[in-house]
């Protein structure tokens, strides 16, 4: 059976949550869950700092503005993350060359880490920190549940990360054509009131 929707879903996910993937991937093949898991990937040493990033990023990712600066230093992190599990588990299959499975990993998570950076951003316009909190949550459920369900049923779990990435991406230009309307509509505004200023001043 071929790898490549495990390796598609693997890069949806490491594009949203690189150390959750890593984890989750390194525990079912501890536990002995699954067999496709690399070796590499259950080493106690990766586990273990995948586990405390995992964790410093549970906490980042819910803070506002703290999020948005999370997301870029791991701009390069994500993609690189993604493509590094793609050719561990390409080599583990041997049915896709580490190269291109490296190639679909990485752009994949750079594709998915760019709607969550984005969304977080056009998130982080609204003061209240209430909304960071919901939307990382759901991307934490929705990373551990996407990646189990990969690991049984690939083609089906590969089919719904790349609804959601579509979805993602589709959402994140509505977002941006939003904001840019509203920044527009408050430099307007200003300009209007900047105008009308010495008109409305008193003579001296």
């Amino acid at each position: 059976m071929s790898v490549l929707p495990l390796v598609f879903t693997s890069g949806w996910a490491s594009g949203v949550n690189a150390y959750a993937v890593v984890l989750l991937f390194g525990v079912f093949g501890a536990t002995g869950l699954s067999d496709d898991v690399p070796e590499t990937l259950q080493r106690p040493e990766v586990l273990v700092a995948a586990g405390v990033l995992f964790l410093c990023e549970a906490v980042a990712d819910k803070i506002p503005y703290v999020d948005s600066a999370w997301d870029s230093v791991h701009t390069v992190i994500r993609p690189v993350a993604g493509a590094w599990v793609g050719a561990l588990l390409a080599g583990q299959s041997g049915s896709l060359s580490d190269v291109a499975a490296g190639l679909i990993g990485g752009s994949t998570a750079l594709a998915s880490h760019t709607v969550k950076a984005g969304t977080r951003m056009a998130v982080n316009t609204s003061p209240e920190p209430f909304s960071n909190v919901v939307l990382s949550l759901a991307e934490d459920l929705g990373v551990g549940g996407i990646v189990a369900f990969a690991m049984f049923h690939p083609e089906a779990a590969a089919v719904v990360a790349g609804v959601l990435l579509l979805a993602g991406l589709l959402t994140l230009c509505f977002l941006i054509s939003r904001i840019r309307r509203f920044r527009r509509r408050r430099a307007q505004r200003r300009e209007e009131k900047r105008l009308a200023a010495p008109i409305g001043r008193p003579p001296g």
